[in-house]
């Protein structure tokens, strides 16, 4: 079987987010559909392994802010290269609070559910959602999965449901060693300013390594 056929299923680039207790707490996700209009209801997928699915399963909410091509990268490297468990990932960033879940103004849109079924599968849970409230916030393209690769040059975390890992090349990369971005500008790395930090998640030129 090729996995890669995979990659040809659309996907976007969503911030899910939650509560832990009266924390707000989220990850990132890129497998959210529209279930029904009537009512609606979205299903999103979640790793057992992310923090974030088992506040979804005690809170009984969750909301997906809609990130754009013009959302700010550093979210992606912020909700999904840290664990909420460890981290407040709100701590310091703007957020807007509707019906009791804190959303990423910084988004295309938001949608809040609360939580009325639910999809064990080996690694993730399928949480179906009844939607309680929704919006437009700019209008911006949303950002989708392949944008997100080809544009922002981002790679997926090991939790995401289209993880892949990459195939093996001969040329030497410099990688983030946080969240696996891969330079590939112009500049030579070496003489990149010693201030450049990852344009995902915001770590120092020195979190790089040489692959």
């Amino acid at each position: 079987m090729n996995k890669n056929a995979f990659r040809g299923l659309s996907y976007g680039v969503y911030i899910i987010s939650t509560l832990d207790g009266e924390r707000p707490t989220g990850c990132v996700a890129n497998s959210v559909m529209q279930i029904t209009s009537e009512p609606a209801t979205i299903a999103v997928s979640m790793n057992h392994d992310n923090y974030t699915n088992s506040c979804i399963a005690k809170s009984g909410k969750f909301a997906v802010s809609i990130l754009s091509e013009e959302s700010d990268p550093g979210l992606i490297g912020r909700f999904g290269f840290q664990s909420g468990k460890d981290v407040n990932k709100f701590d310091g960033i703007e957020s807007l609070e509707k019906e009791g879940i804190s959303v990423i103004p910084d988004a295309c849109g938001y949608i809040v559910c609360k939580v009325i079924d639910k999809m064990e599968t080996s690694t993730h849970t399928v949480f179906l959602g009844e939607v309680i409230d929704a919006d437009v916030l700019k209008n911006e393209e949303p950002m989708t999965y392949a944008y997100y690769h080809k544009v922002v040059k981002g790679k997926s975390p090991k939790n995401a449901p289209t993880y892949l890992p990459e195939e093996n090349v001969e040329e030497a990369k410099w990688v983030c060693s946080i969240c696996t971005y891969e330079y590939n500008g112009e500049i030579p790395f070496e003489e990149l300013p010693e201030d450049y930090c990852c344009p995902i998640c915001k770590q120092p030129k020195d979190r790089f390594v040489k692959k």
